[in-house]
């Protein structure tokens, strides 16, 4: 079947590691498990990770890369993929799982044509939501529901601070902020990405570094290195800090003196849970709110795709199609 994979993990240029070609198909099911015949399947920076061999044993490889996909089970219904995997989910929380995987980590992803994925794991698209729109919710849209309602206890009224306002993950962090009821703030590096992340439901919009008027209560910071730093000096004292991704690097100055003085609370964020899934799918079917695609295009420009992914020239989402 045709599939975008990576040969070998490649840390030092990650689309050396990339092809698109043919993979044995994922063969019969073991029980629990069914084929998702792929329709879409949306890119994220877990893919660069991927590439990179980050958070993957080098005996994985070839791995086809993928977290998200939207498509038809075995009996031809539509189908939106949960892409974390089973483990043993404490207090039934499955991002806090003992033996936890997304899609690309263990099990093969799903940028094929077709993906063997837990049953359980299939949820109906909902009415009126295109597969190319569903196939976003995962990883960047039920991701940021997780951070900012779960994780940083965000409410109608509160400030939050979305770091890098114009990738998959920060827009959905915005529209889903903008309409909770909170007064969104973000920043982006250009003129272009401010006005994009005005454009999706931003009241504020700053270059990076930049002083905020007053503090927020919440930071969502999915950059890392570049912005920890201007994250931490944006938080009110008693507000929360949620670490939602590395794209810049995981190992910055930690400011311990400010994160104690201050009473500040860093929350991790991984995924989100099922729970949380078809919240994210609910809520999005209600207020109307859809995910924003920067394209969709099939599997043979999935190096263009992943190239625009790696230098920043994406707002929105990506997403990929079988040939």
């Amino acid at each position: 079947m045709r599939a975008v994979y990576a040969q070998a993990p490649c840390p030092q240029d990650p689309l050396a590691a990339l092809r698109v070609g043919e993979r044995p198909d994922p063969g019969p099911p073991p029980a629990g498990w069914t084929v998702l015949t792929v329709a879409a399947a949306a890119l994220n920076h877990r893919d660069l990770f991927t590439l990179r061999g980050t958070n993957i044993d080098d005996a994985c490889f070839p791995m086809i890369l993928g977290v998200d996909a939207a498509g038809f089970d075995a009996a031809g219904r539509p189908v939106v993929l949960y892409g974390l995997l089973p483990g043993r989910a404490e207090a039934g929380d499955e991002t806090v799982a003992s033996e936890r995987s997304v899609m690309g980590q263990v099990h093969q992803g799903t940028c094929a044509a077709q993906v063997c994925v837990p049953t359980e794991n299939l949820l109906p698209v909902p009415d009126g939501m295109p597969l190319t729109e569903a196939a976003c919710v995962f990883g960047a849209w039920a991701s940021a529901y997780h951070m900012l309602f779960t994780r940083g206890g965000a409410r109608p009224g509160h400030r939050v601070l979305v770091q890098g306002g114009a990738g998959g993950l920060a827009s959905g962090l915005i529209t889903l902020a903008r309409a909770a009821g909170l007064r969104v703030l973000a920043t982006a590096r250009t003129e272009d990405k401010r006005r994009y992340a005005l454009e999706i439901g931003a009241h504020e919009v700053l270059a990076p570094g930049a002083a905020l008027s007053e503090p927020v209560d919440l930071v969502v910071d999915s950059v890392g290195r570049a912005t920890w730093a201007h994250s931490l000096r944006s938080v009110r004292r008693g507000g929360t800090v949620v670490v939602g991704g590395v794209t810049t690097g995981g190992y910055p100055p930690a400011h311990l003196s400010r994160i104690f003085y201050e009473e500040i609370t860093v929350a991790g964020a991984m995924a989100a849970t099922r729970a949380e899934f078809a919240a994210t799918l609910a809520f999005m079917q209600q207020s109307g709110i859809r995910p924003r695609l920067d394209r969709v295009v099939p599997f043979a420009q999935a190096p263009t795709a992943l190239a625009d992914l790696l230098a920043g020239r994406v707002r929105g989402k990506l997403v990929l199609t079988p040939d």
